[in-house]
């Protein structure tokens, strides 16, 4: 079998370059798409724990690194969970079989990637009978301020409000568009560091890459079909922003963001010259800058599926100012 290069771990694009630069609809990415593919393409060797090298024994000591990566996994494993749990909705509301398959697939993504995420966090040396209980424990102020006001706002548009266009809208260009920038550099950002965890962001960015082309396509799809609906979608693009200016975010990424600063420095040997993108050294950065670099990559990488959606206006209401 040939694997498309899409969806080969070693030669997909990175995450920008394939949701800016793709496009794949739910005719490319069909159940079977899936079952050859991304379990048998992207998924291979790597399908238990996400990644097919060893966890550096660093990993596994006491201090603000290790401490940083389990409060990144902890939390995005749960946001993934909830991902899952909302994306069941599409399913039960998909008005055809092939947006029933895509979003079934991309269920299983979600969950799969919340079980690799949560399963690092025992190779770190989290207790494997307190796992679940640890999560719950460092992730319940981020659940409450963060994860259930965002969680609502999409559950409410497919199952309350019986939109599913909308739901699509909202969980392609205000959810995953705002948090997918973030997981790039995230991955970056442990591959000298943890390679494991960087392989773990490297399948997950895959994944992430078909998730934003294909819900992309399926707005596109229907405002070429109903281009009145256009209103409606930029209600939801002006709602979601107000959602994300109004949950804390800043507060938890850059409590994170400071324990990797701290613990990168204690292990500077391992990033000698290594560059978080192009003329960037990663030991130079801050931790405020690294924040914005995620807000520019979430800027340019909207603007290029807006555009493709044909909605370059939603652009300017998405787009946040540098900290």
């Amino acid at each position: 079998m040939t694997v498309p290069k899409e969806a080969d771990f070693d030669l997909a694009p990175n995450l920008l370059d394939g949701a800016t630069g793709l496009t794949m609809t739910t005719r490319d990415c069909d159940l079977a798409y899936w079952l050859t593919a991304v379990a048998q393409g992207t998924l291979k060797g790597r399908a238990a724990t996400g990644h097919a090298v060893a966890t550096p024994a660093h990993m596994r000591e006491p201090g603000p690194l290790r401490e940083a990566l389990i409060l990144e996994l902890g939390w995005r494993s749960v946001a993934e969970d909830r991902a899952a749990r909302a994306l069941s909705y599409f399913v039960a509301e998909a008005p055809g079989t092939p947006e029933m398959e895509f979003f079934a697939t991309q269920v299983l993504d979600e969950a799969r990637h919340a079980m690799v995420f949560r399963n690092h966090l025992v190779e770190l040396g989290v207790p494997a009978d307190r796992l679940h209980e640890t999560i719950a424990e460092l992730s319940a102020d981020y659940v409450a301020e963060v994860l259930a006001p965002i969680e609502e706002f999409v559950v409410r548009t497919v199952r309350d409000e019986g939109d599913f266009i909308g739901a699509v809208a909202a969980f392609t260009i205000v959810v995953e568009g705002v948090l997918a920038p973030a997981a790039e550099l995230s991955e970056r950002k442990w591959d000298r560091l943890d390679p494991a965890a960087g392989e773990i962001g490297r399948g997950a960015g895959i994944d992430e890459i078909r998730h934003l082309n294909v819900g992309s396509s399926i707005v596109r799809e229907h405002l070429l079909r109903d281009p009145g609906y256009r209103s409606r979608v930029m209600e939801i693009v002006t709602t979601g922003r107000r959602l994300w200016d109004e949950v804390p975010v800043l507060k938890y990424v850059l409590r994170r963001e400071d324990l990797f600063q701290e613990g990168m420095r204690d292990h500077a040997d391992l990033l000698d010259g290594y560059e978080v993108f192009p003329g960037r050294k990663l030991l130079e950065t801050t931790a405020t800058e690294r924040y914005d670099i995620a807000e520019r990559w979430t800027d340019e990488m909207a603007e290029a599926r807006l555009r493709y959606m044909d909605l370059p206006e939603a652009a300017a209401i998405l787009s946040k100012p540098a900290t």
